[in-house]
């Protein structure tokens, strides 16, 4: 018994990359007067929230040892549908939304469990496919909410606290507990880690596959229902390259890409850490490419550290 508990420990265990976010807040304070402001500070929460909310559910696909491009069109056709469907009842209109994440989630996860093939080729293909539903639907314009109480909803506060930012770290609490202590979270790294072994002991891949990609399908329906709130308008366009960001994110938190490691807490971090450097360059007028760059080398860097932690005491042949 205590050596399971101890090989799950060591999958939930904060990761590094919370020195990283430390150092970033550090720096960012120095660097500007405005960055340590109360308002600063929550504007970062609500920026990350879209990304956050998405990678969420990603963690738990990558920790299964798959992954989902599609994130980014899904959260664009929820958008669209959220304010698209809003002449017809605000009540459908969300439930549509979200439905389609979900939909869309299973069927990923589906076809990736039924056919064997690469859960990359499969969502790609998704991504494609969900993206041309879009301009199909919107017809390549964009919508405009109509009614007020959605567009006010995600610019509204409790306290002095954005809703956006209060929705996405009770998300994030809610989904570190299902990880760490349900049984779901620890089939997740069994999977991941060894799917031999977990067909051996019972666990039923496929449904539990479904299952991870239906959560990161929600997740990334319900980011677009929120940013659609929040700019009062969905283009057709929305949640382009979101995948991208979302996995950055995600690695940067410790999660492998191979699967069998990973953790909320580690995620959130990525979040951060992509956040706070976006805004912070921008406080200080750097332009938005260096950021790209910068989080292209920390990303490569990381991997190949990460590499050269784990890699085998034996010597590898390289031809």
């Amino acid at each position: 018994m205590t050596s399971i508990k101890g090989f799950f420990r060591g999958r939930t265990s904060i990761q590094p990359i919370w020195v990283f976010v430390i150092a970033l807040f550090i720096f960012f304070s120095f660097m500007s007067e405005y960055f340590l402001s109360f308002g600063n500070i929550t504007n970062i929460l609500v920026q990350t929230s879209t990304i956050g909310l998405i990678a969420l559910g990603m963690t738990f696909v990558m920790i299964n040892g798959n992954i989902d491009l599609s994130v980014g069109a899904i959260l664009g056709l929820a958008a669209s549908l959220a304010v698209g469907l809003q002449e017809v009842s605000m009540t459908l209109a969300i439930l549509a939304a979200l439905g389609s994440g979900i939909l869309l989630g299973a069927l990923n996860g589906f076809v990736v469990w039924k056919t064997g093939v690469n859960a990359f080729i499969v969502t790609l293909g998704a991504m494609l496919g969900v993206r041309g539903l879009i301009f199909l639907y919107t017809g390549e314009q964009s919508f405009f909410a109509m009614n007020f109480a959605f567009a006010d909803f995600g610019t509204s506060t409790i306290g002095p606290v954005p809703v956006l930012a209060i929705i996405f770290l009770v998300c994030a609490l809610i989904m570190h507990l299902v990880l760490t202590r349900t049984g779901h979270g620890r089939n997740t790294f069994a999977v991941g880690g060894n799917p031999e072994a977990s067909i051996d002991a019972g666990i039923r891949l496929g449904r539990h596959m479904m299952i991870n990609f239906i959560i990161v399908g929600f997740f990334a329906a319900l980011a677009g229902v929120l940013l659609a709130s929040q700019m009062g308008a969905a283009t057709p366009n929305l949640g382009r390259d979101y995948e991208l960001w979302v996995i950055t994110a995600v690695v940067l938190g410790g999660t492998k890409l191979t699967g069998g490691y990973g953790s909320i807490v580690g995620t959130l971090g990525g979040v951060l850490a992509i956040g706070i450097l976006r805004n912070g360059m921008n406080l200080m007028q750097v332009p938005a490419f260096y950021v790209l760059v910068i989080l292209g080398a920390i990303l490569i860097s990381v991997l190949i550290i990460d590499k050269k932690l784990n890699a085998p005491s034996t010597k590898e042949v390289r031809i």
